[in-house]
């Protein structure tokens, strides 16, 4: 699929090279997982000399000897021995700058937690002894919103105060939608669209998945989701579990119950048995999955106060698929295809009520 929008992102990432020409710079690009961080910093320094490199959970000895290999090729720089610690290849990176200017891109950068924790210090370490003479482009992308929010804002840690941009990016807007499902099949109807909406939100990874798929109207896309092999069943697991940590269990079941129109904190109190006040504080504030609908004139205490997710598809699958985790496990697709179905029209006219 094309290149689509971004036009904002990518001047300010133009401008934060045009800066780093001059003086270092250093900018952390996060959002959720699919939405097209890695493609934007790809597309943007394409005509660029850059170095990306992807954090994976591997032993750091075994991460490093990638970078390196990585690192002299892109950049043709002479690394003698063996790096295994990240620390003395990310001074070696940093030295580089003092005499080339290049872009850095270290993508998935919060897993470098899992890998050594001690490497944030060691980068922050780095960057001040080195930041005044290197002319280099420094982006950390990263996709576990709460992480990285943490890693750069809050004051206990290494590399609070060091960013000189903070770029969030957000789903595609409905006009974009539009313009791509226009593509695609240049004869949709509202619905068509509404159903595109419905299901992605707007995050350019779904998107994609439905239309390569040529899933470009409502019971193909439908039909798409509901697959043996579609990578749409298992995804908010595969999201949310690593953010939430052990007590992912009732975050699921909190969110569960919002997407199913228990929005009240009394609605949710009661059927969870237990005071879930501090959960939907860290679903709002620290994960910002969820958004707080009071009712006009109410009081700051009001426990009158409704809860809305923010993430279309999350919603749709909180609503959907994770409530009939049974049906997968049997193989009954085609019962999970009735069930939605039956119940999609009136989900999808309140998706639509809450745009207005």
């Amino acid at each position: 699929m094309k290149f689509y929008d971004r036009e904002k992102e990518m001047k300010l990432l133009h401008s934060n090279l045009e800066q780093s020409k001059k003086s270092t710079c250093f900018t952390v690009l996060v959002g959720r997982r699919r939405i097209g961080k890695t493609a934007l910093l790809l597309e943007s320094y394409k005509k660029e000399k850059y170095l990306y490199l992807f954090v994976s959970r591997k032993n750091e000895a075994m991460l490093c000897a990638q970078f390196q290999s990585d690192a002299e090729k892109v950049l043709g720089m002479r690394i003698f021995g063996t790096i295994t610690q990240f620390r003395d290849l990310f001074e070696q990176l940093m030295i580089y700058a003092t005499k080339e200017h290049y872009t850095l891109i270290i993508d998935e950068f919060q897993e470098f937690d899992k890998v050594n924790a001690s490497i944030f210090s060691d980068i922050q370490n780095l960057w001040d002894q080195y930041k005044d003479e290197a002319k280099i482009n420094f982006i950390a992308c990263g996709s576990i919103y709460s992480i990285m929010m943490k890693l750069f804002e809050d004051k206990k840690e290494p590399l609070f105060g060091r960013l000189t941009s903070k770029i969030v990016l957000q789903p595609f807007s409905v006009s974009v939608i539009k313009e791509i499902l226009g593509d695609y099949n240049p004869n949709f109807t509202p619905e068509d669209l509404l159903c595109l909406y419905t299901l992605t939100g707007g995050v350019a990874k779904y998107i994609t998945l439905l239309m390569e798929a040529g899933g470009t109207s409502v019971h193909q896309m439908l039909d798409f989701v509901t697959r043996p092999d579609s990578p749409f069943l298992g995804e908010g697991k595969d999201l949310l579990v690593s953010e939430f940590g052990k007590e992912y269990g009732t975050y699921f079941s909190i969110l569960q119950l919002i997407a199913s129109g228990k929005t009240t904190q009394g609605e949710i109190d009661s059927i969870i048995e237990k005071n879930t006040g501090a959960y939907l504080v860290n679903l709002e504030k620290t994960f910002s999955l969820i958004t707080k609908n009071k009712p006009l004139f109410s009081k700051p205490e009001s426990r009158k106060t409704r809860w809305s997710l923010n993430d279309n598809y999350l919603s749709f699958w909180f609503r959907f698929i994770f409530p009939n985790q049974s049906l997968l496990e049997m193989g009954k697709y085609d019962l999970l295809r009735e069930y939605i179905s039956i119940n999609y029209e009136q989900y999808s006219g309140l998706t639509l009520e809450s745009r207005k």
